[in-house]
């Protein structure tokens, strides 16, 4: 797998593959909250991280990641591409190239937590709302 830098051409498929993920992860997360946080992706986080994806043979994104100030912003996998190393590739390459040590996971993501403790990942504290003043509760991770 080859991680590649990513255009701002690439955003409209990056928000599908986001939105794919989310629905299969996140089934704390209403058809609101998803139509609330599409264009502050797009419009905001997006242009605010540094982005990496892995793509597919036919290069459609299978997941990407995004970094700043050594967080992990966003990590999402295409649902049908989870299980396949993209999620680890990605997460790999934020640590060593990227110099991530840091990560904030939705509590109610046990996939996700899991996936960073097993990364290496330990959770430091606990926050009850999110970013946007949501009640989805934050946990904390430090390498």
């Amino acid at each position: 797998m080859i991680v590649e830098n990513v255009l701002p051409e690439s955003y409209a498929e990056m928000l599908k593959v986001w939105e794919n993920s989310v629905r299969a992860t996140h089934d704390f997360i209403t058809e609101e909250d998803i139509e609330f946080f599409k264009p502050i992706i797009i419009e905001q986080a997006f242009p605010a991280v540094t982005l990496r994806c892995v793509n597919n043979e036919s290069g459609s994104i299978q997941g990407f990641v995004g970094i700043h100030n050594s967080k992990v912003e966003m990590l999402f996998i295409l649902n049908e591409a989870r299980g396949q190393g993209v999620g680890k590739v990605l997460l790999q390459y934020a640590i060593e190239q990227l110099g991530a040590t840091k990560v904030d996971v939705n509590e109610q993501n046990p996939q996700a937590v899991g996936f960073y403790e097993h990364m290496g990942f330990k959770i430091v504290s606990r926050s009850p709302l999110d970013d946007m003043g949501k009640p989805f509760p934050i946990l904390h991770m430090t390498l």
